[in-house]
């Protein structure tokens, strides 16, 4: 199962990619001649901006900012897709420190580069703490950079924008608490994935847009873009569940089972043990193992298939996928707004990296 992505998202893609790397030059280079070591944590934050990444929040900001009125080509629109693209890095820095990941995007990680480096000069301490330590700097700075790009904005979109930083923490440490304490129910792993990723993916960002764009209609527009935003956020981390569980690493950027390998709580590995047989339970509980083998891991994929559990999720997807595209039916914004959400709800529920 694929889908190509929209041609009005890599136009976006483009756009943002060049302000990205306009704003992260002219900050390397005042950096950098103050100190030319301080070029090492801009170039991190490039590395991963500028690598890869399909763009989907400033995509999701700009159609709810186009749909409540406000123009294609606008500044304020652009940046604040920049913004949330230096939000997403900090997430991912951090995330690769918390799951101890070696790889994104096919690329090391910050925190491995880092080590590293500390390795290589024998510096003193130890070099795992260096680098995990570097990679948390560059996500603070990633973070502190969004708000710099974003600007100064109005109450009603500051609102939003707090809010959405507010449930990404909350979310990520759900997460990890789910991973720790083995959580296996599916409405808990539900809300853990809404709150990871689906609502500061889809939802939040169509609230900013819109906000942005006319913050005098936020009581008419922000309930119609949360019943699209909602189920399409749900169903878009329900995805990438599939795809860290199953997908191909050339194609995803991850090891193969790289999920089942951390123990993610997700809705996917909660179904699978709900519908499990006490031997099915036995190999499912070789989740979470970092010692897991390549052998482990296609014994525990073959378990959620035959469970029925991939199936149910699959169909829960286009459930809740269809259930977002009947939502703009009522939906008060403009009708190239609607048109093109329709084709990112396909996009994003359908993709494979």
């Amino acid at each position: 199962m694929s889908a190509r992505a929209p041609e009005s998202l890599l136009e976006l893609a483009s756009r943002v990619d060049r302000r990205l790397d306009e704003f992260l030059a002219a900050e390397r280079d005042r950096w950098s001649s103050f100190d030319s070591e301080l070029a090492h944590p801009i170039d991190e934050i490039r590395r991963l901006v500028l690598s890869g990444g399909k763009r989907l929040r400033p995509a999701f900001c700009h159609w709810g900012y186009v749909g409540a009125g406000g123009g294609t080509d606008d500044q304020i629109d652009i940046d604040a897709g920049a913004a949330f693209e230096l939000m997403h890095a900090f997430a991912l820095f951090h995330d690769d420190v918390m799951d101890d990941a070696d790889s994104r995007r096919n690329q090391p990680t910050t925190h491995v580069v880092s080590e590293a480096q500390h390795a290589e000069h024998d510096w003193a301490g130890e070099s795992r703490r260096f680098g995990e330590g570097v990679a948390i700097l560059v996500g603070d700075l990633a973070f502190v950079y969004a708000d710099q790009l974003l600007g100064p904005i109005t109450p009603e979109a500051s609102r939003i924008w707090n809010e959405l930083r507010i449930e990404l923490n909350i979310g990520q440490y759900l997460d990890i608490l789910g991973g720790v304490s083995r959580t296996r129910d599916v409405t808990r792993a539900e809300r853990i994935c809404r709150y990871k990723s689906g609502k500061y993916t889809i939802e939040r960002p169509l609230h900013l847009g819109a906000v942005l764009a006319a913050p005098e209609r936020a009581d008419e527009l922000l309930a119609p873009l949360s019943e699209y935003g909602l189920p399409l956020g749900d169903a878009f981390q329900m995805r990438d569940d599939v795809m860290g569980a199953f997908g191909d690493e050339a194609t995803t950027g991850k090891p193969v089972g790289g999920d089942l390998i951390e123990g993610k709580p997700t809705p996917l590995l909660a179904r699978a043990t709900r519908r499990a047989t006490p031997a099915q339970i036995d190999v499912l509980e070789l989740v979470g193992n970092p010692d897991m083998t390549s052998d482990a891991v296609a014994r525990v994929q073959q378990v959620i298939v035959e469970t029925g559990a991939l199936d149910e999720l699959e169909e829960h997807i286009s459930a809740l996928t269809q259930a977002a595209i009947t939502s703009l039916d009522v939906a008060p914004i403009a009708d190239t707004a609607k048109a093109e959400l329709i084709s990112l709800a396909e996009y994003v529920s359908q993709r494979n990296a």
